[in-house]
């Protein structure tokens, strides 16, 4: 067995020279079942093959990955690296393993080639298409969870509500990667095998945490409202959103529970008052990023995104209750969605992405997946456009429609 890093990561790219090609050239290489992809605002990472895959059993993900990574380590050779998935429920099964060979590249943002025409790509499958629960069956979801909190149960619980996509023929998998990419160069685009012959693949607006040396930096997002073609009208609904008092306080609430997990293991943590806004081809969002310093150098990214997981964002509040309602409501098994997928070195350097705007494929089927926060003042007909609206990012990768 043998350990290759054909690029050292620099955890600051953006002083690192550009050349053309580099990322999109990992992009071009992915395969199937075989790699895990991963492209982040700051690199690109490919990884080949499975040299160690980390074991499950009652141990914490975090302690498992730094054994594995620590047995690995050689003096004077590259540093191991875990790359994968963990599912949104804590005692599944995680996807993570140590590649057996590791590419990395500057960001897909910072390279040229990216933003080249490229000319469409033919024989794209005829879907059909099955809604997870029916629109009406998640309306009536939602309204019995908007009940129970008016009743004074719970605060928040996140509904999802999944899409399958069947055809008569295994999806070009590498196809909808270089779609979402292109789609959103910027944002956080993924490709892992996330269990036996299912793949994991998607384009995440949303970094859970990351670790650079003794610095982390996460970014919730809580609030959302679907774009608009028609300019004014786009610049209308950011406006509302930045002004939505049902937004804005789902929007703290996420906050307020990333500020409690993260402040024991910092010396430091910085978090602005107020929101601002990102934006996706799909949505807008409401956006902070806290950032702050790790007080104990022993502690990892994926110590820090285990902490985090899951954040009201994903699933409610107050947590456990939450968690009880998503299995009431929903008639599927959440799988890898609004767990996280990301990387880590045995420094305990890396990213983690909370692991939205995705699906799973499996065969001739791609189970696509979204869901939007339910609060008191939440109405089923705005939960089901929202959910529908968070669809279309992947919808466009794969030519389909809902």
């Amino acid at each position: 067995m043998s350990l290759e890093t054909a690029m050292s990561h620099p955890l600051l790219t953006t002083a690192a020279p550009v050349t053309p090609g580099a990322a999109t050239a990992l992009l071009e290489s992915y395969a199937p079942a075989t790699d895990r992809f991963l492209a982040t605002p700051h690199r690109t990472l490919l990884g080949r093959g499975t040299a160690t895959p980390i074991p499950h059993d009652s141990r914490p993900p975090a302690v498992r990955v730094r054994e594995v990574l620590g047995a690995l380590r050689r003096p004077g050779a590259p540093t191991p690296v875990v790359v994968g998935a963990l599912p949104f429920a804590p005692d599944a099964p995680p996807a993570l393993a140590v590649p057996r060979t590791v590419r990395w590249a500057p960001p897909l943002r910072r390279d040229p080639l990216i933003a080249l025409p490229v000319p469409d790509e033919t024989g794209r499958p005829d879907w059909q298409v099955r809604e997870v629960p029916a629109p009406e069956h998640y309306g009536r979801a939602v309204a019995a969870a908007v009940a129970r909190m008016r009743a004074g149960e719970f605060d928040k619980v996140v509904l999802a509500r999944t899409l399958e996509l069947t055809t008569g023929s295994e999806p070009d998998l590498p196809a909808m990667l270089r779609r979402l990419a292109r789609h959103d160069p910027s944002g956080y685009t993924f490709a892992v095998p996330s269990g036996p012959d299912r793949t994991l693949i998607g384009a995440s607006p949303e970094l859970l945490v990351a670790r650079d040396g003794g610095t982390l930096t996460a970014n919730p997002l809580a609030g959302s409202a679907p774009r608009s073609a028609d300019l004014a009208e786009d610049v209308r609904r950011a406006v509302a959103l930045l002004e939505s008092e049902k937004d804005l306080h789902e929007h703290a609430v996420v906050v307020a529970a990333v500020r409690e997990a993260l402040a024991p293991f910092c010396a430091s943590l910085r978090v602005p008052e107020r929101p601002t806004l990102v934006r996706t081809a799909a949505m807008w969002h409401l956006s902070t990023t806290v950032t702050g310093e790790v007080a104990d150098p022993a502690t990892t990214a994926l110590d820090l995104a285990s902490a985090l997981h899951p954040t009201p964002a994903v699933c409610g509040t107050p947590t456990e209750v939450a968690r009880a309602v998503i299995a009431e409501s929903e008639p599927f098994d959440r799988g890898a969605y609004t767990g996280m997928v990301g990387w880590q070195d045995a420094d305990g350097d890396g990213e983690w992405v909370v692991t939205i705007r995705c699906a799973e494929a499996e065969g001739r089927m791609l189970r696509l997946f979204a869901g939007a926060g339910v609060m008191a003042a939440s109405t089923p007909e705005a939960e089901t456009a929202e959910t529908a609206a968070k669809f279309r990012t992947f919808l466009h990768a794969v030519g389909a429609s809902l």
